[in-house]
């Protein structure tokens, strides 16, 4: 059996210090070139090349973009909050970079010196960590629109933390389903728990992964939630006033919740780093040592951990990142925006009961088969698979009827039926010469 990780301090500070140094260049690498992802993929969807000029593929645009907004002059506005108009956009990036810290990245590694868990800080509370510092993003969206003097900027502001405390309560309630399934708010439980379940979270809470995405999609403020820059209404909102470095940091801020975010979707409902179907990659820290399960008699199964499971699983987690950052894309190039008045009622009057009442019947549908003693597997993931599907099914296609969801993009039902009524009394109007209407 694989025993205990036994790091001494010395090389737990060393190996902590690469690990962070390491996760911050690849995050920042990846923010990066998802600018550079984003317009070729956007390009793409318009039916045209983008940046392609710079380097083979265009792939030192990122750099070039970068060395030009370090070159470009800073501007400040004569009537801003000097202290405040610079502390804005430091407060927006803080939280977006420290966040992945929780987020398990691949299986353990062995190394000579001892197992390295493939996380920067596996902190207990895991999940409640990147939910409490990612909220804090918006105190910088704020103070920047409030501190710029400038009334489009400062409407920016406004929107930005209405629309975070809607999606936010939407967001935390999904989570909770998650949690409920899991029994844990630790990312790594949250892994083992779907690999010993059989299935990803994916499926037995499918409603939930839904108001997740929505949520996320509005918390990053990215379309149809772009709210607070909203370009044909408000410039472009709360960084109006932005230039060089600091206008930059809100997109470096923004690109890595998008990261955050999708790295989160992969974890919460996908499985993190688990490889669908093959199991060698089962692997969870039991009473000091690696197992990856139990037996019949309830006996711990010794893990194998090794370099090509922590590369393969390192491999899987990517791909479902980049799958959900690719999604992101793809929305946010495809849907018109929503209305203020549509974002207000889809988080409030749609997500916000909802999210309640699945709850509600999860948890209710746990409490059953507890009590039927079905064992935590397959069958008991194939069962709230069963309910969550049905729920999912009724609410896209049964409870929103066509008010929201379907509104920004054309008339909704409600607006199409009013139509057709003031057509009608027209007509009528029109077939009366006197003017009375029968």
């Amino acid at each position: 059996m694989h025993e205990m990780n036994q790091l001494t301090t010395f090389w737990f500070w060393v190996i902590s210090g690469v690990k962070v140094l390491a996760v911050f260049t690849v995050v920042m690498l990846a923010v990066a070139y998802m600018t550079l992802a984003e317009r070729r993929v956007s390009a793409f969807i318009q039916d045209r090349l983008g940046p392609n000029r710079v380097g083979p593929f265009g792939l030192l645009q990122p750099i070039a973009d970068g060395l030009k907004n370090l070159i470009k002059e800073e501007t400040m506005p004569g009537t801003s909050a000097k202290f405040y108009f610079v502390l804005g956009p430091a407060l927006a990036i803080m939280p977006a970079v420290v966040t992945f810290a929780a987020i398990p990245l691949a299986a353990p590694l062995p190394t000579p010196v001892g197992t390295v868990d493939m996380i920067v800080a596996d902190v207990p509370i895991g999940i409640l960590y990147i939910l409490a510092l990612s909220s804090l993003a918006v105190y910088g969206i704020v103070l920047s629109g409030w501190a710029s003097n400038n009334k489009y900027a400062f409407l920016g502001g406004l929107r930005a933390s209405a629309q975070m405390i809607s999606y936010e309560v939407a967001l935390g309630l999904s989570v909770i389903a998650v949690l409920l399934l899991a029994g844990n708010v630790t990312l790594t439980e949250m892994v083992w728990q779907q690999q010993q379940l059989g299935l990803w979270f994916v499926f037995p809470l499918s409603l939930a992964f839904i108001f997740f995405v929505i949520s996320a999609l509005a918390e990053t403020n990215r379309l149809p939630f772009d709210m607070p820059e909203a370009e044909s209404e408000l410039i472009t909102g709360y960084h109006t006033e932005y230039s060089a470095m600091k206008f930059s940091m809100f997109f470096i801020a923004e690109y890595s919740h998008v990261l955050t975010a999708s790295a989160l979707m992969a974890t919460l409902f996908f499985g993190g780093w688990d490889i669908p179907v093959w199991t060698g990659d089962d692997m969870f820290w039991h009473e000091g040592a690696l197992i990856r399960g139990f037996d019949d008699a309830g006996a711990p199964i010794p893990a194998t951990p090794s370099i090509l499971i922590t590369l393969l699983t390192l491999g899987a987690f990517c791909t479902k990142t980049a799958f959900f950052v690719f999604l992101y894309i793809w929305i946010r190039w495809t849907l018109p925006r929503f209305r203020y008045d549509q974002v207000m009622h889809l988080g409030w009057k749609v997500l916000l009961p909802a999210a309640l009442g699945y709850i509600v019947l999860i948890a209710g549908t746990m409490l059953v088969l507890d009590q039927l003693g079905v064992p935590f597997g397959l069958l008991y993931g194939l069962v709230l698979t069963g309910v969550s599907g049905v729920t999912t099914i009724a609410f896209l296609f049964f409870i929103d009827r066509d008010r929201v969801i379907a509104g920004a993009h054309g008339m909704g039902a409600v607006a199409r039926r009013r139509e057709a009524s003031r057509a009608l009394l027209a007509r009528r109007a029109a077939s009366n010469p006197d003017g009375s209407v029968s």
